[in-house]
């Protein structure tokens, strides 16, 4: 067992404002599969915190129904493994609410699919090794990494952002890259805080 104390990076799911594939911004759906796999995965690595973000009341309250289900539900006792992941897991109506939820403001990136040139740009390892380098320094500050879902996050969510960071590219002779969300967040994850 690592007893090497991570950077603190948090995570958030944006559920709005996202785009269709009409490039419109939409508010997507919340998935059971994505509270709670996401969370395993986040509990993994040390990630502190687990944000759903969604403005819908509605779907705050199932996310809410989800996380009750595993903390005192019978999901409690029937997987108490699952219980320690979720217990990181928080909602918010907008980044912004997310962003005022850290004592200083967080280091912002952002996670696409698609490379741009118009926002700041970041590598997989020039982000570990910043994050990891500052460690508990004075300019040490939390890192919150943002994924998209639907389409892709909104622009106005990207020029919140100090970077996004470079696409996950496999090895597809067409540059296939269309991933679920839990296998983006799972190899982001595994790079920038991987033993």
């Amino acid at each position: 067992m690592s007893s090497m104390q991570p950077p603190q990076v948090n995570f958030g799911l944006v559920h709005w404002p996202c785009l269709n594939q009409n490039g419109e911004i939409i508010c997507t759906n919340v998935t059971n599969f994505d509270i709670h796999d996401i969370a395993r995965a986040s509990r993994s690595f040390g990630i502190e915190r687990y944000y759903i973000i969604n403005r819908i009341q509605e779907q705050l309250m199932f996310v809410h129904r989800v996380l009750d289900h595993w903390r005192v539900g019978e999901g409690s006792e029937h997987n108490p493994m699952r219980k320690t992941a979720i217990g990181m897991v928080r909602t918010a109506e907008t980044v912004e609410q997310a962003v005022s939820d850290h004592a200083e403001p967080p280091l912002l990136v952002a996670t696409s699919a698609r490379s741009s040139s118009e926002y700041p740009a970041i590598t997989f390892r020039a982000l570990r090794e910043k994050i990891w380098a500052e460690k508990g320094t004075a300019k040490a500050r939390p890192t919150l990494i943002l994924f998209g879902t639907g389409w892709g996050l909104h622009e106005s969510v990207l020029k919140q952002c100090d970077y996004v960071l470079e696409p996950i590219r496999g090895s597809s002779p067409d540059d296939y890259r269309h991933l679920s969300v839990r296998s983006a967040a799972s190899i982001v994850l595994d790079r920038l805080l991987g033993q």
